[in-house]
């Protein structure tokens, strides 16, 4: 297909989120090339109905019955799914070619294997869909042949940096990390911090879990096992490096020494745009980099001692079967805690650490055995101190 003629059918799961409004731009500013027709948002009615006002062909589907008919009366009586059968419902529609996926935490995991069985192409923005159930997602996708295009920008950087590349010679991915806001915390500091604190990333506009996870280092760890299923690259050449400007997403360095790497502003447009009109390229509503005005760019070595999420995320990665899923759901249980104020915020990790040695280990899991391996590990996550 020309580039020119390219037009990408589009549904976006977990519109109203911070991914979705990202998405947003890049359907309007190539408007041309993609047509969102379909669109949900479980908590934000008012701004589902905007989107609903704006793409008025496209299928709806909010997070209850009771927003469902609210949404339904604003628009003269059009139809709106609601809740998890709504989500599948949306994920199989037969006018859609790709399907982007922005539903933090799990309830991404069976729209995402509806997709795929129905051959849609599956943009993934929700890092624990892979985390959880990444064999199984991976084995569906090589069955139907359809794609899965990363949209994190550290993956959507390696799957550049990779492009027509033979994986056999990569010596490792080197994901970036911006160091949330206490990489130059010490022990003492991490026991006070407070929710409005670690809600504060230094560099990126984000969502309340996916900020917590930024600061615990959770986020890169999840990554790490993403990248993993994705790239099929084992664990022990998976690494991460700290760079505060966040304009290098990620790298690859090849076994002849040569590192290649991604660099753009810290807008999450470029990467959703690249997923959605993959193979092409487009100019976009992302500004241009100015490497001048930048100056200079940092890398610093994690502190594992102090933020141990990369070292639980890395044997979860390795062994397997249950484990990362177990690790995904306890730090979702954990987050959620930490915001309630019933956990400190060393307590996350502790949280989930614990999880992991207490909960049932499957080595080859079902489906079934991964929901039950995730609803064990958010039950053994500890409101301690």
């Amino acid at each position: 297909m020309s580039p020119e003629i390219i037009r990408r059918r589009v549904v976006v799961l977990g519109a109203t989120g911070s991914i979705g409004g990202c998405t947003m731009r890049v359907a309007r500013a190539l408007s041309e090339k993609i047509e969102i027709v379909g669109l949900s948002g479980r908590h934000n009615k008012n701004l589902l109905l905007e989107l609903a006002q704006e793409f008025p062909s496209a299928h709806l589907c909010a997070g209850d019955e009771t927003s469902s008919a609210w949404l339904s009366s604003q628009l003269g009586g059009r139809h709106v799914l609601q809740g998890d059968s709504g989500l599948l419902e949306l994920a199989s529609l037969p006018s859609s070619d790709v399907v982007l996926v922005a539903i933090v935490g799990t309830a991404g995991l069976k729209p995402s294997l509806r997709a795929l069985e129905c051959g849609k192409d599956l943009a993934v923005a929700s890092k624990e869909i892979l985390v959880m159930a990444g064999e199984e997602v991976m084995r569906v996708a090589r069955h139907t042949g359809s794609r899965i295009l990363p949209v994190d920008s550290e993956h959507n950087a390696i799957f550049q940096c990779l492009e027509g590349r033979d994986h056999s010679t990569v010596k490792r991915l080197i994901l970036t990390c911006s160091g949330g806001p206490f990489r130059q915390a010490t022990a003492a500091d991490l026991r006070a911090v407070t929710p409005e604190q670690a809600l504060r990333h230094p560099t990126w506009e984000m969502g309340r879990k996916i900020s917590i996870d930024s600061a615990t280092l959770f986020n890169k760890g999840l990554e790490m096992i993403e990248a993993k299923w994705l790239f099929g690259i084992p664990m022990e050449k998976i690494d991460v490096v700290i760079h505060p400007q966040s304009i290098i997403h990620s790298m690859v360095e090849f076994v002849d020494g040569s590192i290649l790497a991604q660099l753009s502003s810290t807008d999450m447009a470029l990467p959703v745009q690249f997923a959605l009109t993959y193979p092409y390229r487009f100019e976009g509503p992302c500004e241009p980099l100015d490497l001048a005005a930048l100056g200079r760019l940092d890398f610093e070595k994690p502190r594992s001692d102090l933020f141990p999420s990369l070292d639980l995320a890395r044997r979860a990665g390795s062994v397997g079967g249950t484990l990362p899923a177990v690790l995904n759901a306890a730090n979702e249980a954990a987050v959620d805690a930490f915001l309630a104020g019933k956990l400190s915020f060393p307590g996350i990790w502790e949280s989930v650490a614990r999880a992991m040695d207490e909960v049932p280990f499957v080595e080859h899991p079902t489906l079934e055995e991964l929901i039950a391996a995730d609803l064990a590990a958010r039950a053994a996550v500890s409101y301690g101190d």
